[in-house]
């Protein structure tokens, strides 16, 4: 489904990240694995060679928040496989807390690691798409980028804002035959939702169609799906990956 297309995906550490970073490999893609752990990128890079012995997956310790780093890994991508067909950006990070408590250098470090980080990888990887004319964008946002959350005014803020950048850039390179697209996930098995109060779990598992949350695998298939040529006329969506939350 993806032979011969390299990929880059930031945030690959763990969690959603790895887990797509393991399925386009497993679709044939070459994937790229950006991200500040570098023993946490070496699993991920072992899981993708596991998942297909050919895989190539290198890594870079990079800080998502830094246009500078960022920029220069994508160069050296783009140098060392001589093309760029797919990037995700993954990386972000949650704070949770009321508008009346929350800390603005608290908001400050969201839109940084949540906006910023994926509007410095679409300045990136647009030049090298578009000069090739294809490629394709996935960011991953949140369901509380579209229905909010109490507690979450600055982590829904930066994941909405996900959604904007989503079709405003989809509407730019489209032309270029580049697509931008967007997953929202909902309640999702990670180390970030591990940390949810127990009474926060069974109030959202509740309200799920499907009755449990989802693993990384579930959202990865998605973005595969995304990235892949069956999604060949699909530009400027957000996909929902909630086992039916928002309904």
């Amino acid at each position: 489904m993806l032979g011969g297309k390299v990929a880059v995906v930031t945030g690959a550490s763990r969690g959603i990240g790895r887990a797509v970073a393991v399925d386009l490999c497993r679709h044939g893609a070459d994937v790229a694995l950006l991200g500040r752990d570098a023993a946490a990128l070496d699993e991920t890079a072992a899981a993708c060679r596991a998942a297909r012995t050919q895989a190539s997956a290198p890594s870079f310790v990079v800080e998502a928040t830094q246009e500078g780093a960022t920029g220069e890994a994508i160069a050296r991508i783009v140098r060392d496989f001589g093309r760029l067909d797919i990037a995700v950006a993954n990386a972000g990070q949650s704070i949770d807390g009321l508008m009346l408590r929350f800390k603005s250098s608290d908001l400050d470090r969201l839109i940084d690691a949540n906006l910023k980080s994926a509007f410095y990888l679409s300045a990136a990887v647009t030049r090298p798409m578009v000069k090739q004319r294809g490629g394709a964008i996935v960011f991953v946002s949140s369901i509380v980028g579209l229905a909010g959350n109490a507690g979450q005014s600055a982590y829904s803020a930066t994941k909405a804002g996900l959604l904007g950048l989503t079709k405003s850039l989809a509407k730019e390179i489209g032309s270029r035959n580049v697509r931008v697209n967007a997953v929202a996930p909902g309640l999702i098995e990670t180390a970030m939702t591990a940390e949810m109060p127990e009474a926060a779990r069974a109030h959202y598992l509740r309200q799920i169609a499907l009755g449990r949350p989802g693993s990384p695998d579930d959202v990865a298939g998605v973005v595969s799906f995304l990235c892949s040529d069956a999604a060949r006329y699909v530009t400027g969506q957000t996909i929902v990956v909630d086992g039916g939350f928002l309904m």
